[in-house]
């Protein structure tokens, strides 16, 4: 099944990715936004500061935080570094614009949280940049995206669940948000002894319904295999 396109969303885009002068232009902003992101990256992963901003400073204080993660800090920078590499080789420069796009959101939010000043406006820039290279390569993102939304025929995880054992597992997620949600107060604590007692009993009707089906549904159904 092909995942094209629609036909004109696919003429702009073929128009566009014929014309010489946008495909240096998208070279362009691959290489810049890799000199961007490779230099800050290392700083990330090699366990360096981002700034020497005091902590009493909402930037200094927020990346003073950052940077007392440890691992999680080292993983922002490899992360920087992996997709800005991406992004440089051809074969992969579509993969790198997507795993790029999410990090250059976030990035954008951060420094309009805390008000990095003229930062922000740098930050918009590389993600409207990063944006543009999604669309560049919107056909291969397009047809990954399809394909991954495309239903497939075959068994699926509730191949052969009765209605039964589908009600335990809508109740029993139901159910289990509402008990961690208590540990916010968005439930009231007084529900907990209620709550536990009907988590028992959807658990029950998704065990009890399956076993029924494996050791007594495969059994009618040998019996009565025209019904």
């Amino acid at each position: 099944m092909a995942h094209s396109l629609p036909k004109p969303i696919a003429r702009v885009h073929t128009w566009v990715r014929n014309q010489a002068w946008l495909g240096r232009f998208t070279l362009m902003n691959r290489l810049l936004l890799a000199m961007a992101f490779i230099p800050t990256g290392l700083v990330k992963a090699t366990g360096n500061r981002f700034t020497a901003l005091p902590v009493d400073n909402p930037v200094g204080f927020f990346f003073e935080a950052m940077y007392q993660t440890g691992a999680f800090w080292h993983f922002i920078g490899f992360m920087q570094i992996a997709a800005a590499i991406l992004l440089l080789i051809p074969a992969t420069a579509t993969l790198g614009a997507v795993v790029f796009l999410p990090i250059i959101f976030s990035i954008v939010l951060i420094t309009w949280g805390i008000g990095f000043q003229a930062t922000i406006w740098v930050t918009l820039f590389m993600l409207i940049a990063m944006i543009y290279l999604v669309c560049w390569d919107l056909d291969k993102v397009w047809a990954a995206a399809s394909q991954i939304l495309e239903t497939r025929k075959g068994p699926g995880l509730m191949t052969g669940a009765t209605v039964v054992e589908k009600s335990g597992w809508v109740l029993g997620g139901l159910i289990g948000m509402a008990l961690v949600m208590t540990t916010r107060g968005y439930v009231p604590g007084s529900w907990l002894p209620g709550l536990f007692f009907t988590g028992v009993g959807a658990f029950l009707l998704v065990v009890g319904s399956w076993i029924f089906t494996v050791f007594w549904g495969n059994e009618r159904t040998e019996r009565h295999p025209n019904q």
